[in-house]
């Protein structure tokens, strides 16, 4: 099982949902590592009948065949693993570099990394250590623990079990979620008050992902506790189970400078800075593969280890079961950990991304093993995201494999019709609707299409391109080949589709005028426009004037700079929102600080000046087309003033207009 959380970093967190050419796919070296470690085709149906017995010789052997390769064909720089079996750590291993330049191993004992969201299970552990006490409620108002109100004026509140299982109905945000100088690095309380998320839906109805609310969890742990959340951490989690390298303090302590290992965006690239993760609750944890391991055997001990009783066996039940329910055979949420079945059996786990680190724990309750892995770079392509799940399904499917083949359903009589009723245009709950990263939704979004035979064609999970999924239940379809299931609901007279493989998000119909086809066709046929018109018109001009042709009148002359000089000012405003938005899709998401805001606010202000401007340029070329009256003036100043108008539609649709801060 793969648990897709912070999808390619961050912003795989945040914007890959945006924009799937993001969404990480399974490159080379994921594939190579599947196929020498299965001999069978990277494609082909997971869950193997043959079992290996889980020891550390067999355990080390296949990965130390699968992973070397896969770094090196993935241009990954280093990895960790750690497995427990039965009580005790079974296997902790280092591939490739923790450092490339200095030629530094990766060492699971004292190699410290970031495991993103991963982080998020030391949050909700401690969440039910103050549950056990009596001091929280999970169905409580979280406006009675806050010195603030998120919770809506009328309807339902938010709890926390609504932060648990990512259904507060928060709006993913962006702005000052990470830095990279600690100078700069706001308290969480700060960050909490100073960014409140807008609330895209009702509080328990709608599963969106939402960092901003493991934040909240965090900060009502300093509040009930009475101490700063780090420090609650370490004291009663880390400290106790023996993990003397772990902090969520940023900056580090320089005890532990000099022990992290650096992030790469690739190996053959260089090194890059220290993520400061502001969401401090949600990621901001280091720690190293062989700490993770005392936290993996206190869950599956029933919270004991050693002399400590990290939470009480009854609280560990409660927090190892679902907290929400679902479809049989898809994912749900358990108490902060997302809950499935592989090949049979129960998985619990929670994956995470930074930018540069990107991490999987899971969790086999039932028998008595846990395996946690980080690798320190994106890689080629994306590489790592591909390779991370591989590795996940590739290990259950040696050690702990299906029984025997499940036998296919036929597909119901109605699949045809049933494959046009799911037919359409998706966003993800996730997903940013205030401010001007909204412009992103408009351009990409999630297509499910009816294939041949009944079948239905929708985006890979991990992997690029199409996946064929047939129907093998009313209004249910699985993935060719494959595990993953799609689900059709009809939830508040909308339908809506859910992901067997992410609980923590679902799809919902596109409004039609934020199509992307629509919207894309907009912005493209409006820009090639203008860019023809700013070129054509000075050159139009000069031709004029070397030629024997009599000038034009001088209310002409007069009219065609004006409208000259609203196509290059519009240009100019196109071309300064696309450098506002690049750090984006390079993943430099410690561009969107406070520090940004003058330059936001400047051109939320200079879109005012463009709607006026587009209002000024239209009437010039009503004007222009009259005094010139030819028809071939007529249509080529419609067809400018129609640019001007889709330039100003893509504003107030996609949030450029907005005055909005807060994104």
């Amino acid at each position: 099982m793969q648990f897709k959380i912070i999808v390619a970093g961050l912003i795989a967190a945040m914007l890959v949902p945006l924009c799937r050419a993001e969404d990480p796919p399974l490159k080379a070296g994921a594939s190579a590592a599947a196929e020498a470690s299965s001999g069978s085709p990277a494609g082909s149906i997971a869950g193997s009948t043959e079992s290996h017995p889980l020891d550390a010789n067999d355990l080390g052997a296949w990965l130390d065949g699968m992973l070397p390769y896969a770094l090196k064909s993935g241009d990954i720089a280093g990895a960790v693993v750690a497995v427990v079996k039965d009580g005790k750590v079974l296997l902790q291993r280092g591939y490739g570099y923790a450092d490339v330049d200095r030629r530094i191993p990766m060492d699971p004992q004292r190699t410290m990394i970031r495991p993103g969201s991963t982080s998020k299970l030391f949050t909700w552990t401690a969440v039910m250590q103050l549950v056990e006490q009596g001091k929280l409620d999970l169905d409580r108002n979280v406006d009675d623990y806050l010195d603030f109100k998120v919770s809506p004026s009328s309807g339902p509140p938010i709890t926390l079990r609504d932060l648990m299982n990512h259904r507060a109905g928060f709006e993913e945000g962006l702005k000052d979620i990470l830095v990279i100088d600690p100078r700069r690095a706001q308290s969480t309380e700060t960050y909490l008050k100073q960014h409140p998320r807008p609330l895209l839906f009702t509080p328990g109805a709608v599963p969106a992902y939402s960092n901003y609310g493991a934040a909240l969890a965090g900060y009502i742990v300093q509040r009930v506790s009475g101490q700063p959340f780090e420090r609650y951490v370490e004291q009663h989690i880390f400290l106790p189970l023996g993990m003397q390298h772990s902090s969520f303090d940023q900056p580090l302590p320089e005890r532990f400078t000099n022990a992290v290992a650096r992030g790469y965006r690739t190996a053959s690239t260089a090194a890059q800075p220290y993520e400061v993760i502001i969401t401090r609750p949600a990621g901001s944890m280091t720690t190293t593969a062989w700490d993770i391991t005392r936290f993996m055997l206190a869950h599956l001990q029933q919270g004991h280890l050693g002399d400590y009783d990290m939470l009480r066996g009854q609280t560990v039940q409660l927090m190892h079961s679902p907290s929400e329910s679902s479809l049989p055979g898809f994912g749900t949420m358990a108490h902060g950990f997302f809950y499935a079945t592989k090949n049979g059996r129960i998985v619990i786990g929670h994956g995470g991304d930074t930018i540069f680190f990107h991490t999987e724990l899971d969790l086999l309750p039932q028998e008595g093993v846990g395996i946690f892995y980080n690798f320190n770079s994106r890689g080629r392509d994306g590489a790592v995201y591909g390779l991370r799940q591989t590795l996940f399904d590739e290990f259950m499917d040696r050690y702990f494999p299906r029984l025997a083949p499940s036998a296919e359903a036929p597909m119901p009589a109605t699949a045809a019709a049933d494959a046009q009723k799911i037919a359409g245009r998706y966003q993800e709950s996730r997903r940013v609707e205030h401010g001007f990263l909204s412009v992103f939704y408009l351009l990409q979004q999630t297509v499910i299409r009816p294939g041949p035979d009944g079948t239905i064609m929708a985006p890979g999970f991990l992997e690029p391109g199409e996946s064929s999924f047939r129907e093998v239940a009313p209004d249910v379809w699985r993935e060719a080949r494959g595990t993953r299931e799609l689900a059709l609901l009809g939830k508040d007279g909308r339908k809506t589709v859910i992901d067997s493989e992410d609980p923590t998000s679902v799809f919902q119909p596109v409004p039609a005028l934020r199509s992307a086809p629509l919207n894309v066709t907009i912005l493209l046929v409006s820009l090639t426009i203008l860019m023809l018109t700013a070129v054509l018109w000075p050159v139009s001009a000069f031709v004029r004037r070397r030629s024997a042709r009599a000038p034009e009148p001088p209310a002409i002359r007069r009219l065609a700079r004006l409208t000259g000089t609203i196509v290059v000012l519009e240009l100019c405003y196109l071309l300064a929102w696309m450098v506002l938005l690049a750090p984006v899709l390079s993943l430099d998401l410690w561009v969107y600080s406070s520090q940004l805001d003058p330059a936001v606010r400047a051109m939320q202000l200079v879109g005012v000046l463009i709607i006026a401007a587009s209002g000024v340029g239209i009437w010039t070329l009503w004007r222009l087309a009259q005094l010139r009256a030819s028809r071939f003036g007529w249509v080529r100043c419609a067809a400018v003033a129609a640019a001007l108008l889709g330039v100003v539609w893509i504003g107030f649709v996609g949030r450029l207009f907005s005055f909005d801060l807060n994104y």
